[in-house]
């Protein structure tokens, strides 16, 4: 077994390091994510934790770590008489990204369960990890089926295993861990919230730090066990120091003054829900253990806020995480008189606190329009130099809820929300024999091919004689995440301000929607002499709202440069993950300018597309009383679907195609195919 780096030697990261000791302390807080970029000792630090839990007593032979004190009544293992047991360290139980759900929760032996009505429950990673510390690493990666069982597990304290009609509970209550690199995507918020504090973590910038650390890590690879011995005495001080806030904790008072102020924060920053509060009142009560008070200050306050909000103020997928320290200060100073000053505070100033009332985050200005800043609306732009008449960046209008866009057929890529697909999780459709191990038993195929055998299995008893060959494998039909790949016409034809504005809003909108529904999404864009990829297809779709946010504009309109582009981004995802099905958004008004006849040149770029099945849907951007219907005939080629930006919102009444390509719905004006949705 390798040695584990020491706690204690990790340099820096004092947030991190924060975060998981107020854990140790009091794993009532709810656990911590650690979000940051790439080799930043995230994993090195949690797996460092585990040397510091303190030992816990377990009931001998219990799978399910029950504590000898107060048994569960419902173990699995039990029942168990109180008393006696044996000590042990606390476990620290990593989930892999790719685990199966039985993995996880644990999994029956259905054959037995059938034949002999017995529970053969072989237990899963949640009961290892009772009384100790799941860990996740890239936890914004893990499949949604797997962050469902979670949060179950999460907010019941149990896991539950249900299998045809047999049914086993145990206890699950651990200290949730996860750290992520946001640049690979975000979570679901529903996990999010359920992570009671949350820190970021970045490379040091100092020359002498970053000297520092590659000097640690290099003697610790060299020798393992003798860097851990010189820094076992700093671990086993942290250890006792953990074990003595412990102690202390149930004798820490959290006054009125600290309550006003944690609710007042939390009403200020206008968290949802109630958590947020539980959560910084039981990470300040912590915090003052730590630092061996017995009395809850203004200044765990204001700690707790910083660890425990962050993640909890998002509005949606594309808010960066954190506070402003300004707001927190004012609102904590208006509120450090009231109340029946159940707590010591450094710096009291009476009732309203002296500071002014806390200025919300301003409505954003509009942008000013400019003198010449657009095109004349309906006319293509002519005689311009290449690549000029580039205007400063829209910002993108309000983002609204659109109408599903998905992809025809039944597909077999990774779990999601968009397009039907046969997947483990989902609707019944049929049965087949098991290819493997069986995961999802149709209980009516199996008696069925098990029934004609029973006589000459010389079944003799009340049980079914089921064999292995009998066993049968459900079928089902859920939904799967594609890649959305948007190429987005940012020529001077789309630069009229408020033009622009609305066409950034309708992507933003896709992109939010393509993040709900656990898409891959990539970014295209051409203007001027060519295209190029803004951002190759990834799963972070906040990093394509900002490449989005700073979209230039102005120029000729490349349309094939942008197609062909897209051909060869789709033709390489093909090759990297096959089962994942692309979906093409193409948002333009549909002209064509610079070199020879790009209007043809457009057309044959699109057929490429069109024969090679790729699923698509143009959002036609044209905007005027005379419309060309450009955006229709680009669709035609495609092969996909037309819509304007009204019909993609998904209060529209105008109707709009779900599978946007492949139908046979009636022709629109502009000459696409139009269905109603």
């Amino acid at each position: 077994m390798s040695t584990p780096y020491p706690f204690t030697a990790i340099v820096g990261q004092d947030d991190l390091r924060l975060g998981l000791l107020l854990n140790a302390v009091s794993p009532a807080v709810g656990g911590v994510l650690v979000r940051g970029e790439k080799g930043t000792a995230k994993s090195t630090a949690v797996r460092a934790l585990a040397a510091l839990m303190p030992e816990v007593d377990v009931v001998s032979g219990c799978r399910f770590s029950c504590d000898p004190v107060s048994p569960d009544p419902a173990c699995p293992d039990g029942p168990h008489e109180a008393g006696g047991g044996v000590s042990r360290a606390a476990r620290t139980v990593e989930l892999p990204v790719g685990a199966s759900e039985d993995r996880l929760v644990g999994a029956l032996d259905i054959e037995r369960a059938l034949a002999e009505g017995v529970k053969a429950f072989e237990p899963g990673l949640l009961a290892d990890a009772h009384r100790g510390i799941l860990y996740v690493d890239e936890v914004n990666l893990l499949h949604d089926h797997l962050v469902d069982l979670l949060l179950d597990a999460a907010a019941m304290g149990a896991s539950y295993v249900e299998r045809e009609g047999v049914s086993v509970r145990h206890a699950a209550r651990f200290l949730l861990v996860g750290t992520m690199n946001p640049e690979e995507g975000e979570l679901r918020p529903q996990l999010l919230d359920r992570f009671g504090l949350t820190v970021e973590v970045a490379a040091s910038r100092e020359t002498d730090q970053r000297v520092e650390v590659v000097r640690r890590r290099l003697a610790h690879d060299d020798d393992p066990a003798g860097f851990a011995a010189r820094w076992a005495d700093e671990e086993g001080a942290l250890r006792e120091r953990i074990v003595a806030a412990r102690a202390l904790l149930p004798q820490v008072t959290l006054g009125d003054r600290a309550l006003r102020q944690i609710a007042a924060t939390c009403a200020a920053f206008e968290v949802d829900g109630m958590r947020a509060d539980i959560v910084m009142a039981r990470t300040a009560t912590a915090l003052a253990a730590w630092a061996g008070r017995t009395d809850v200050l203004a200044e765990d306050v204001r700690q707790a806020a910083l660890l425990a909000l962050p993640h909890r103020r998002r509005r949606n997928p594309f808010d960066a995480p954190g506070l402003d320290e300004d707001k927190l200060d004012d609102t904590l100073e208006q509120n450090s008189g009231e109340g029946d000053g159940g707590g010591d505070d450094p710096d009291p100033d009476g009732p309203g606190g002296g500071g002014q009332p806390p200025q919300g985050d301003g409505p954003d200005t509009p942008p000013q329009p400019e003198a010449g800043d657009g095109d004349t609306p309906g006319l293509p732009s002519q005689g311009r130099p290449a690549g000029g008449g580039e205007q400063q960046p829209v910002r993108a209008a309000e983002p609204f809820r659109t109408k599903m866009l998905s992809v025809p057929g039944i597909g077999e890529g990774a779990a999601g929300r968009r397009s039907r697909a046969r997947t483990e999780h989902g609707r019944t459709t049929g049965a087949r024999r098991p290819e493997g191990l069986l995961t999802k038993l149709h209980l009516t195929a199996t008696v069925q091919a098990a029934a004609p055998h029973q006589h000459a299995r010389g079944r003799t008893g009340r049980g079914l004689v089921v064999r292995r060959d009998d066993l049968r494998q459900a079928t089902r039909e859920g939904r799967e995440g594609n890649l959305v790949l948007f190429v987005v016409d940012g020529s001077g034809s789309m630069a009229a301000r408020q033009r622009m504005g609305a066409v950034k809003g309708a992507v933003l909108s896709l992109l939010l929607d393509a993040y709900q529904r656990r898409d891959k999404v990539g970014l295209i864009t051409f203007r001027g002499q060519g295209a190029e990829v803004a951002l190759p297809p990834t799963s972070s779709v906040d990093t394509a709202a900002a490449r989005l946010e700073t979209l230039p504009t102005g120029g000729r309109t490349p349309l094939a440069a942008g197609l062909l582009k897209a051909h060869d981004v789709l033709r390489v995802e093909r090759l990297r993950d096959p089962s994942r099905r692309p979906l093409l958004v193409v948002v333009t008004d549909g002209r064509a300018t610079g070199g020879p006849d790009p209007v043809a040149l457009a057309a044959r770029a699109a057929r490429l597309h069109e024969a090679e099945g790729t699923a698509s849907v143009v959002v036609d951007c044209e905007s005027g009383v005379a419309r060309l219907g450009l955006a229709g005939r680009l669709a035609r080629d495609l092969g996909g679907t037309a819509v304007t930006l009204d019909e993609l919102r998904a209060d529209s009444i105008a109707g709009l195609v779900r599978d946007v390509q492949g139908t046979k719905g009636t022709k629109g004006s502009d000459g696409s195919n139009r269905r109603a949705a």
